[in-house]
């Protein structure tokens, strides 16, 4: 740390100025470390910060979350400087479907509509048809004539889910995020033994078998709006393990427990891409304006149409 920056009090007080005086916007996703999340000017999942994306007017924006994200808003204001904390904030799911192998594929399943989550690059989203996000997920798939073929990509566990929820017949890519993988269906069952009482909700992008002993399914966003209105007391949440922070201040006086891993060395799920975002990299990226989103105008221009009609349809 910067030697001038001496504690996180003088930090926060730095990233504050900083972006008073560049008229700069923070857009931070739910997972983000708490810290990150109290210093957003606009909080919410990826629907919601493509949304914001859109219509923010300061010339400096600050995406704190993961690389496809900060691509996702580039797309949609090209014009505008799009700054990362961490440019190595990846995402596994990404990652999961390279461009060259998922334009192979659809070159062997020709007259396909690709729809692709909005969890991939930049490249993969300049192939699709149309984008989506789990909060919107069922209404663009409804959204294709049902005699149209579908290609789904990256997401292997929300495709599955969606087909079971809209009656589609879809193609699926092989991808899968290792956050919403990790979730142990056995420890699962036994905390729901411990907590009878608790309801179990979950993300989609969670396997099947655990989504099938869910209470509720649902995006980041639709799993927060439902612990607020639900009259239980007592959740266990899988999903990254961020989103229980924003719970526990809309509802402080219900219980939270993250749904357990398979694995012994932690508790809870959590993405390390996106806990690679520090105040120390936040106030750095406001401080020298970088690392900055660079993307080449034809992947913008096509990837910009597929976003577009996602956000048409609200």
């Amino acid at each position: 740390m910067n030697k001038s920056i001496p504690n996180k009090t003088d930090l926060i007080k730095e990233i504050i100025s900083l972006k008073k005086k560049k008229k700069a916007v923070i857009l931070a996703h739910y997972y983000q470390n708490s810290e990150i999340q109290e210093l957003a000017d606009f909080l919410g999942d990826s629907l919601y910060l493509a949304q914001c994306a859109k219509k923010v007017t300061s010339d400096i924006i600050v995406l704190a979350g993961v690389h496809f994200m900060g691509e996702t808003a580039k797309i949609i204001n090209p014009q505008k400087k799009v700054l990362v904390p961490d440019l190595k904030a990846g995402c596994s799911l990404s990652d999961s479907c390279p461009p060259d192998k998922f334009k192979k594929y659809i070159e062997r399943h020709p007259g396909h509509n690709i729809v692709t989550y909005i969890n991939c690059s930049a490249e993969i989203k300049s192939l699709s048809t149309i984008v989506c996000t789990s909060s919107n997920a069922k209404k663009v798939i409804n959204s294709i004539p049902k005699n149209e073929k579908i290609i789904f990509a990256p997401d292997k566990n929300l495709g599955k889910y969606l087909i079971r929820e809209t009656g589609r017949k879809m193609k699926l890519w092989d991808g899968s995020c290792v956050v919403h993988e990790a979730f142990s269906l056995e420890k699962i069952i036994n905390l729901i033994k411990k907590y009878p009482q608790a309801k179990f909700i979950a993300h989609p992008e969670s396997e099947s078998p655990v989504l099938e002993i869910a209470n509720f399914i649902g995006s980041t966003s639709e799993l927060l709006n439902f612990v607020q209105k639900d009259l239980s007391h007592t959740y266990i949440v899988a999903t990254e393990s961020g989103i229980l922070y924003e719970m526990k201040k809309k509802c402080p006086n219900k219980i939270f427990i993250p749904a357990p891993v398979d694995d012994d060395t932690c508790a809870c799920s959590e993405c390390s891409f996106m806990k690679m975002n520090t105040l120390e990299k936040l106030y750095f990226c406001l401080k020298n304006e970088d690392p900055e989103i660079i993307l080449p105008n034809d992947i913008i221009d096509k990837s910009i149409i597929p976003i577009e009609k996602m956000l048409a349809l609200g």
